[in-house]
């Protein structure tokens, strides 16, 4: 997946915009909106959610395409001085995967970033590996999500791609990054993990 830095901060609602507390989502191209309009992307259409439903919540987008779960604890930091988020998504190890990257890496930097998030709620929110990547790699891929949300007691989605995987049309051409059109899908998905950790005072 090509690397290109992607930082936006969308307000969630102006009208409370001083008070809003913000969330930071921490992803690769699948967060970053890659092939289609930003304003398209599941965290601007987040953002739009949380005003619509009256959550004090801004949205601060510092994903980036191409990213890999060494290049997010190293930049996670400085992210989180910046925006001192109440709540961090973070969304990567798809391109770990996909490079088939050391999982015992991706779990030592998964790790470090939650354990960084400090006081901060976390979602954490993993991936599955196509098929041809083989059986135990991608159970072992997995596992890693599942293990580091039970050990922290975090919230966390399993697959952003629920319920939508197996459609091709669900998917641009590349056959990796959701369409448009898709976005409204994983923000569902995102939604129902999020939905516990909001707060609407």
């Amino acid at each position: 997946m090509p690397r290109a830095l992607l930082v936006f901060l969308f307000i969630s609602a102006c009208n409370f915009s001083h008070a809003a507390q913000t969330i930071l989502v921490f992803g690769d191209s699948l967060s970053a909106g890659f092939g289609i309009n930003q304003a398209q992307s599941w965290p601007t259409l987040l953002a739009r959610r949380l005003a619509d439903e009256h959550y004090p919540y801004q949205v601060a987008n510092a994903s980036i395409s191409g990213e890999t779960s060494s290049g997010g604890a190293a930049r996670l930091g400085p992210a989180l001085k910046q925006f001192e988020p109440a709540i961090v998504i973070i969304a990567l190890g798809a391109n770990d995967g996909l490079r088939g990257l050391p999982l015992r890496e991706m779990r030592s930097n998964l790790d470090a970033m939650i354990r960084q998030a400090g006081s901060a709620k976390v979602l954490l929110i993993g991936m599955r590996l196509p098929p041809n990547y083989g059986v135990k790699y991608s159970e072992d891929f997995a596992k890693v999500y599942a293990g580091l949300a039970k050990s922290h007691r975090i919230a966390f989605l399993p697959f952003l791609f629920a319920g939508f995987a197996d459609k091709r049309d669900a998917f641009q051409d590349d056959g990796l990054h959701p369409t448009a059109a898709t976005q409204t899908l994983m923000l569902d998905n995102v939604w129902r993990a999020l939905l516990p950790l909001l707060r609407k005072s």
